[in-house]
């Protein structure tokens, strides 16, 4: 059988996974508010704690629209996740989903991909970690660490060890289980939750209709690379489908939770953009780190606001490395069980139910770029990679309809396949807004994947073995 069509059927997939009833030696432990939260956990984080200020300096005042329009990327895509999560209530997400649609070879560089948005991504994230926990330091106690320890080369450091710290210790609560987990991530959910609206409370005690003109003066390409950067603020909400093997009625659950996610993620980023932009003009924004501490500070005159914001930061982009770190886990856990990654991914501790020696590997392999890499190059090449991604998953919810129009679906695409199109297209413009750099480092990153899978992943493939 060619590998570009060796394709896994949705029930082969199912019934591997035990995905309708206990996954795989994983526990079914989390309902419809944990999962909510664990997508918000997953979701929200570096990209509007961090990112807002590169989103503003690309974007300006009009950096909202770009929020809109990344946010738009999301909803065309959530609605296939969302038919796809409940259709195949696997751990492998949009990996699996691209394997039971478009063959081997496309999911395998799909799972590739998801190196970057999970794995990578993971990196980026943390990095951010270290900027806001040296403003909760500085608020608290007055010291900070020294940035020669708290910044990664090129942006004024050596090694940024908090990155490092704060994957050990996610890595450490993930192999613990599955409910500690989660337990965890909705507290921490609730909490940056509660914090980004105290931030859009105090912002808009200061807002000056002033600081929004000139609205767009970046024209239509700074919003479009302003989106493009905004979209990483996004990146995570999929995650929630990494957990369909660990949640109670995942046909249901599943599709809620991602619009659910989405609904809230959108209203809440729309409204700190605005308060941050009303309270302080764009330039002073653009490029500035922990850019919503030093707003709060300067409107309260005082360092205590910024250190609850700050204290807000450290928890939200704490529990994103957490929630994104077990999405990691199970997406290569499920392509170990396919043959196409050595099998240590897919071994399940008997004690903890989660994947021990899985989680320690992408703790400590992802701890290296976190330390030395700084946060613009990850959060690029993290951003085209998902992007490439979600256009796939939008085409394989097509396939799917086509291939199997009689599967159980609990939710469906609705204006199929007008949104799915769309959802593509979408996509393929935010790429373009990420410049032909970043084109070329994710171009050399697919051939990479395509040598590994040719070497490895296509003699090792059980579903190849099988055909054989």
């Amino acid at each position: 059988m060619p590998t570009l069509q060796r394709i896994k059927s949705p029930d082969l997939l199912v019934a591997e996974s035990g995905a309708d009833l206990e996954g795989h030696g994983l526990k079914r432990t989390m309902g419809l508010f944990q999962l909510v939260c664990f997508g918000v956990g997953a979701i929200v984080g570096t990209g509007i704690f961090v990112g807002l200020s590169d989103s503003v300096a690309e974007a300006g005042p009009a950096v909202v629209v770009s929020f809109v329009l990344a946010a738009i990327t999301c909803i065309f895509t959530a609605f296939s996740f969302a038919e796809l999560g409940g259709a195949i209530p696997v751990s492998g997400s949009s990996y699996s989903f691209a394997y039971a649609t478009l063959g081997e070879r496309i999911a395998f560089l799909v799972g590739w991909c998801l190196l970057l948005e999970y794995g990578v991504s993971v990196s980026a994230v943390s990095v951010g970690w270290g900027q806001y926990l040296n403003e909760l330091l500085g608020s608290l106690i007055g010291w900070q660490l020294p940035a020669a320890l708290s910044n990664p080369p090129g942006d004024g450091g050596i090694v940024n060890i908090p990155a490092v710290v704060v994957m050990l210790l996610a890595a450490l609560l993930l192999v613990r289980g599955i409910r500690e987990s989660a337990r965890a991530t909705a507290v921490m959910a609730v909490v940056k939750i509660a914090v980004l609206i105290l931030f859009c409370a105090i912002a808009f005690t200061a807002f000056n209709s002033d600081n929004l003109s000139p609205f767009a003066a970046h024209g239509l390409m700074g919003v479009t690379s302003g989106a493009s950067v905004a979209f990483f603020s996004y990146i995570g909400f999929d995650a929630i489908t990494t957990a369909g093997e660990e949640v109670k009625n995942p046909r249901r659950n599943i599709p809620l939770a991602i619009m659910i996610c989405i609904g809230v993620v959108t209203l809440l980023y729309c409204l700190v953009a605005v308060a941050a932009i009303g309270a302080m003009s764009a330039d002073e924004v653009a490029s500035k780190p922990a850019a919503l501490s030093l707003i709060v500070n300067q409107v309260t005159d005082s360092t205590l606001g910024g250190g609850i914001i700050a204290f807000g930061a450290v928890v939200a982009i704490a529990s994103v490395v957490l929630a994104v770190m077990y999405g990691q886990t199970r997406i290569l856990m499920s392509m170990s069980r396919d043959g196409l990654i050595p099998r240590v991914f897919e071994r399940i501790s008997p004690r903890t139910s989660t994947p021990v020696a899985n989680t320690w590997i992408v703790a400590c392999l992802f701890a290296i770029p976190a330390a030395v890499v700084p946060l613009d190059v990850v959060m690029n090449l993290t951003t085209i990679g998902t992007l490439a991604i979600m256009a796939v998953v939008n085409i394989a919810v097509i396939a799917l309809r086509r291939r199997n129009p009689d599967l159980q679906r609990s939710f469906r695409v609705p204006l199929f396949p007008v949104l799915p199109v769309l959802g593509v297209i979408f996509c393929l413009y935010l790429i373009y807004g990420t410049g032909w750099r970043t084109w070329l480092q994710f171009g050399a990153f697919l051939v990479v994947g395509a040598v590994v899978y040719a070497l490895y992943g296509r003699r090792h493939s059980r579903l190849g073995a099988t055909t054989r």
